[in-house]
């Protein structure tokens, strides 16, 4: 079941069934003036604080290698194998990474680096509300970003699958009046026989209804077994990696894999937001080999398999990856990292004016060091999703999503084609 308002016009939907015959959330979608929104936007949020200096590695810089004598990725060799891989002369990808390498020399990829937020905190916690809330240093915020996001859209609510958050529960940025579901995993609803839908769900449902935080859906059961209804018939877990596509057999994995799933659904989904764990690594981090290097294995093998899987549908989807701080620029006793203060962010998709190390680079010399041990921050992370939110969604009113923040056009990165 593929089913959008300008295709269920054009072939006679209404005429055929009668607005009466509708489910409640369809025939609101019907009503709407707005055309659906073919944008899609994907959100990574890597916890626990990943080590942008070891993803993003500055090998053009020796105060790198001073830093961080044992766990340092050498400099591009022509191997490649136990070395960085080239981007710009300047900046290198971990080896792990090496799939999203060829994204990036494809223009397919761009990075933002010494990016992230302003607050400076060193807790995980707070940190992480701060960049979901999108409002860092206030804990007052009720509702996230990605929520305001879905609130200042000009596409009016036409299916209950705009918002959706891959994991069994609705993360902190989805939180608010826009609707927004959490899907445990797809492959939770399978299809038991004939009756009505409230009998041909099999588990997942009540978790999904206890789990969900939109008022509307908790609300009204009968758009819930709607909203449910209307997945079954989709099918989305009939839609198998194309192109060759291969996934990491992990949870991560998995959850990317169902995001494109969802997509080629057509459901209607416009934003899905998905996390991966284990970045805090104090300890035997690790370099080339190690800890660090399976977890970017992961990431970059999750992140290119998306993009081949989508295919031509890429057009029209960015990928955002963000994480709550960086690491120190010192390696630790331990050999590995301490909880610091800047990181980069990844930037995936056909809009995407990929090839490119955005940001203003403020070195890792002793005096340009934030507090003298960590990358100074020189990209708000407001500015990459601002610019993401308003030339890629059609956001219109930046202020209302990032409030207090001054998120005008001079100020973006310049990150997506004209």
């Amino acid at each position: 079941m593929q089913i959008n308002r300008r295709v269920f016009i054009k072939t006679g939907g209404i005429a055929m069934l009668g607005m009466s015959t509708l489910p409640a959330f369809l025939q609101r979608a019907v009503a709407g003036t707005a055309m659906p929104n073919k944008k899609k936007l994907v959100v990574l949020f890597q916890r626990g604080a990943a080590d942008g200096l070891n993803m993003v590695v500055p090998f053009g810089e020796q105060n790198y290698y001073r830093m961080r004598p044992s766990i340092a990725i050498p400099a591009p060799t022509r191997g490649g194998e136990l070395s960085a891989i080239d981007l710009d002369g300047f900046f290198g990808v971990h080896p792990s990474l090496e799939p999203l390498a060829k994204l990036f020399h494809s223009d397919q990829l761009a990075i933002v680096h010494a990016a992230g937020s302003p607050d400076t905190t060193r807790s995980h916690f707070d940190a992480q509300d701060y960049m979901e809330s999108g409002t860092p240093g206030v804990k007052a915020t009720d509702d996230g970003w990605l929520n305001r996001t879905m609130q200042s859209l000009p596409e009016p609510e036409a299916t209950p699958f705009r918002a959706v958050a891959l994991g069994p529960n609705l993360p902190r940025t989805l939180l608010g009046s826009a609707p927004a579901l959490a899907l445990p995993d797809v492959k939770q609803f399978q299809v038991l026989g004939g009756g009505p839908a409230a009998q041909r769900v099999q588990g997942g449902f009540e978790a999904m209804y206890a789990q969900t935080v939109d008022s509307a859906l908790r609300g009204t059961g009968t758009e819930t077994f709607e909203a449910i209804d209307m997945l079954k018939k989709a099918n989305p877990s009939q839609f198998q990696p194309e192109n060759g596509a291969t996934y990491p057999n992990n949870r991560y994995g998995q959850s990317i894999q169902q995001v494109a799933q969802l997509l080629k659904a057509n459901i209607g989904l416009e934003v899905a937001f998905l996390d991966t764990g284990g970045w805090d690594n104090h300890v035997n981090e690790g370099g080339v080999q190690g800890q660090l290097s399976n977890l970017l294995r992961d990431l970059g093998q999750g992140l290119a398999a998306f993009h081949t899987d989508m295919g031509d549908r890429m057009e029209d989807v960015v990928v955002v990856t963000m994480s709550e701080f960086g690491r120190t620029a010192h390696e630790n006793g331990n050999r590995g990292t301490d909880h610091g203060h800047a990181n980069c962010m990844f930037l995936m998709g056909g809009p995407v004016k990929g090839g490119k190390v955005y940001g203003k680079w403020p070195g890792l010399a002793p005096e340009h060091l934030y507090e003298g041990r960590d990358l100074a921050l020189t990209t708000d992370f407001r500015s990459v999703l601002g610019e993401v939110l308003q030339g890629h969604l059609g956001s219109k009113n930046l202020n209302t999503v990032f409030p207090g923040f001054d998120n005008s056009p001079q100020k973006f990165p310049q990150l997506l084609k004209s």
